[in-house]
């Protein structure tokens, strides 16, 4: 059985926390969403991650969703795909949370996430 996947968000790198929340100020204005703050992003809105500092990704990154997580990742590796586990969050239960595929794609480093 294949794996569902659905886009979470996009993941825009920027120079610093000035330009993460002006990026994400404007994209909310742009798109009608709710600018939210945290830690090392700012949002615009549940789709645009405007990161405070360049994190992975020559540009940034894509967040994709599934709803078992375990699974996805053996599907990925079964299709020849490897995952930067350095980069792995996990539950409380010890249940893989998200994690990176190792390298970027058109400039970008992707990671999947459990819904």
């Amino acid at each position: 059985m294949k794996t569902k996947f659905e886009l979470e968000h996009i993941g825009i790198n920027t120079p610093n926390a000035e330009e993460a929340e002006k990026l994400a100020q404007l994209l909310s204005l742009m798109f009608n969403l709710e600018p939210r703050h945290g830690q090392k992003s700012e949002f615009g809105g549940p789709y645009f991650e405007c990161m405070k500092a360049p994190f992975l990704g020559a540009n940034g990154h894509i967040a994709m969703r599934t709803p078992d997580l375990t699974a996805a990742v053996e599907e990925l590796k079964g299709k020849g795909f490897s995952f930067n586990m350095d980069t792995a969050a996990y539950f409380e239960d010890g249940r893989i949370k998200n994690v990176y595929l190792d390298g970027e794609y058109g400039g970008f480093a992707i990671h999947i996430m459990e819904k």
